[in-house]
This record gives structure tokens, C-alpha cells and sequence, in this order.
């Protein structure tokens, strides 16, 4: 099973504060209608089967798949050709559907990910708005849109390989630290410093990735990280995430980190829906 930031075998999950606060018990209601193993599943299924299909096509008619990759996988074809993508996504898929291990991805693997699911998320959500019968075969989400945003802010662990290229504004606290990070990077570069000497140099402070930083370089992935860390699904290596927490400046007496999380995640996605109703709202009345 491929181990992101947050478990995502658990589902049914439920907030403390839910009888209070409406706003929670929707986003929590809408999160109960998730299965994330099967979410991820379909994306990197969907993003394989696509690829392998269309290097086939392209290949008997003699044509380039650049223009393909870099439509499919805007971030991860900086670093991998069609042959090392193939093989990266066959290792996600082979670890997804590993039931004995953790499977533990480096930002190589994350970037690959995002762009597997961001692509299927948006193909879904279409299938979903115009009511297609190919989208009532799909159980994972309650038949209701996915928010790829929220499901990012809640299982990513940071978006510092997307560092340089703009994000939505569904993605706020990622945005936000990436904004801070280029505005540091320009005014490096601007006395003359290059990207490379710029990320290096910002590393310690914003504590970035190693492995991020070649992937905002374009690094070609080497045969090192190609590989996949596994441990034993029996280690509790998500156990942080579900203790609760004494009172703090930052936590309420009895809190987990999740409960901080989905907290921030109703909160953005509550400001998300009012964009949207306003929006509508706007249209309706021009």
C-alpha cells in the first residue's frame, strides 16, 4: 500500500466537534464518501493504461510522444521519458495493491502521482457533471465530485516539487509556502545566483526536500530513486496522526492531528463552496 502523509485505508472518519459546527459535518460527510485506496487506484490505473496506449499508437504511426507526456504529466516529464514513467508507474501500482507493506515515495514519486491524479480527478468530475453512464461505475466518491485540492492539502505531504509552477487556489497552505519560497528564489537569482545555488542555499530554512530539489531542477531520476522503501503494514507509522494532544497555542485539549486537519480542510473548502455559490449566484442574476 503506497504511504502518504495521512492513512488512506481509513475510512468513515468522524470529528469531535461535528454536532457543533455544520460546516464540519458537511466536509466530514463529503469525506465519508471517499474510499482514497480505491481513488488512487483508479488514477494510477487510468494514467498506465492511457500511457501504454497511446505510445502504441504513436509508435506505429511513427510519431514523437513528447507532445503527449507533456500534456499527461506536466511535471513528471521533465525527469522521465515514456520508458522510466512506465516503470515508475508500474512500481506504484505494484506497491498500491501490495496489502503486507507500506510503500514510502520520494517527491519523484509524489510529482508522478499528483499529475496521475489530477488528470483522472478532472476526468471524473466531467463524467460526473454530465451524468455518463461510465461514471456510476465508478463507487469511490458517493457518485459526487472530488475535490483534488482537499484531497491534496490532506494526503500530500508538501507540494516542493511543484515549486516555479503556479498552483490553484484550492491549494492555499501548499501555495502559500511555495509563493514565499519563489519570491526568495527571485531575489536570489536577481543578484545573480542560479536556481540550483538558489534552492540550496534556502534548503535549511524552509527545510526542502533533497529529492524535490532535483525535480524542480528537471533532474533526470536516477536509478537510486527509482526505488521504493517498504516496512511492514503492522508498524504504526501513521500513530502520531491519531494521539490526542494536550492543551496548546495550536491544539485543543484532546485534539489529533487529524482532527486539526479535517478542522483547516472544512474551513478552507466552506470558502471554497461560498466562491462557487457567489459565482453562480452572479451568473444567474447577469
Amino acid at each position: 500500500m503506497l504511504a502518504f502523509a495521512k492513512d488512506i485505508t481509513q475510512n468513515e472518519p468522524n470529528h469531535r466537534d461535528e454536532g457543533k459546527n455544520p460546516d464540519l459535518k458537511n466536509y466530514m460527510n463529503y469525506q465519508r464518501q471517499l474510499n482514497h485506496v480505491r481513488i488512487v487506484y483508479y488514477s494510477l490505473k487510468h494514467a498506465k493504461n492511457e500511457l501504454q496506449e497511446y505510445l502504441q499508437q504513436l509508435r506505429k504511426n511513427g510519431e514523437s510522444a513528447n507532445l503527449y507526456l507533456e500534456q499527461a504529466f506536466p511535471l513528471s516529464h521533465h525527469f522521465a521519458d515514456d520508458r522510466i514513467l512506465t516503470l515508475m508507474l508500474k512500481k506504484l501500482v505494484g506497491g498500491h495493491n501490495e496489502g503486507k507493506q507500506w510503500y514510502r515515495m520520494n517527491s519523484y514519486y509524489y510529482a508522478l502521482v499528483y499529475d496521475c491524479m489530477k488528470r483522472f480527478i478532472k476526468h471524473y468530475n466531467q463524467m460526473v457533471r454530465d451524468a455518463t453512464e461510465e461514471a456510476g461505475e465508478f463507487t469511490f466518491a458517493g457518485g459526487k465530485e472530488i475535490d483534488f485540492g482537499d484531497w491534496v492539502y490532506l494526503y500530500f505531504p508538501h507540494l516542493d516539487f511543484h515549486i516555479g509552477t503556479p498552483l490553484d487556489q484550492t491549494q492555499y497552505p501548499f501555495a502559500k509556502r511555495n509563493k514565499t519560497i519563489e519570491e526568495e528564489i527571485d531575489k536570489k537569482t536577481h543578484n545573480g545566483e542560479t536556481l540550483q545555488e538558489a534552492l540550496k542555499s534556502l534548503k535549511g530554512q524552509y527545510e526542502i526536500d533533497d529529492i524535490a530539489i532535483k525535480v524542480v531542477l528537471h533532474k533526470p531520476i536516477s536509478h537510486d530513486d527509482l526505488e521504493l522503501f517498504h516496512t511492514s503494514i503492522k508498524n504504526p507509522i501513521y500513530e502520531v496522526m491519531t494521539h490526542q494532544q494536550g492543551g496548546s497555542w495550536e491544539a485543543l485539549d484532546g485534539e489529533t492531528l487529524m482532527d486539526q486537519a479535517y478542522n483547516f480542510g472544512s474551513q478552507l473548502k466552506t470558502w471554497t463552496w461560498g466562491k462557487k455559490k457567489k459565482k453562480l449566484k452572479a451568473e444567474g442574476s447577469s
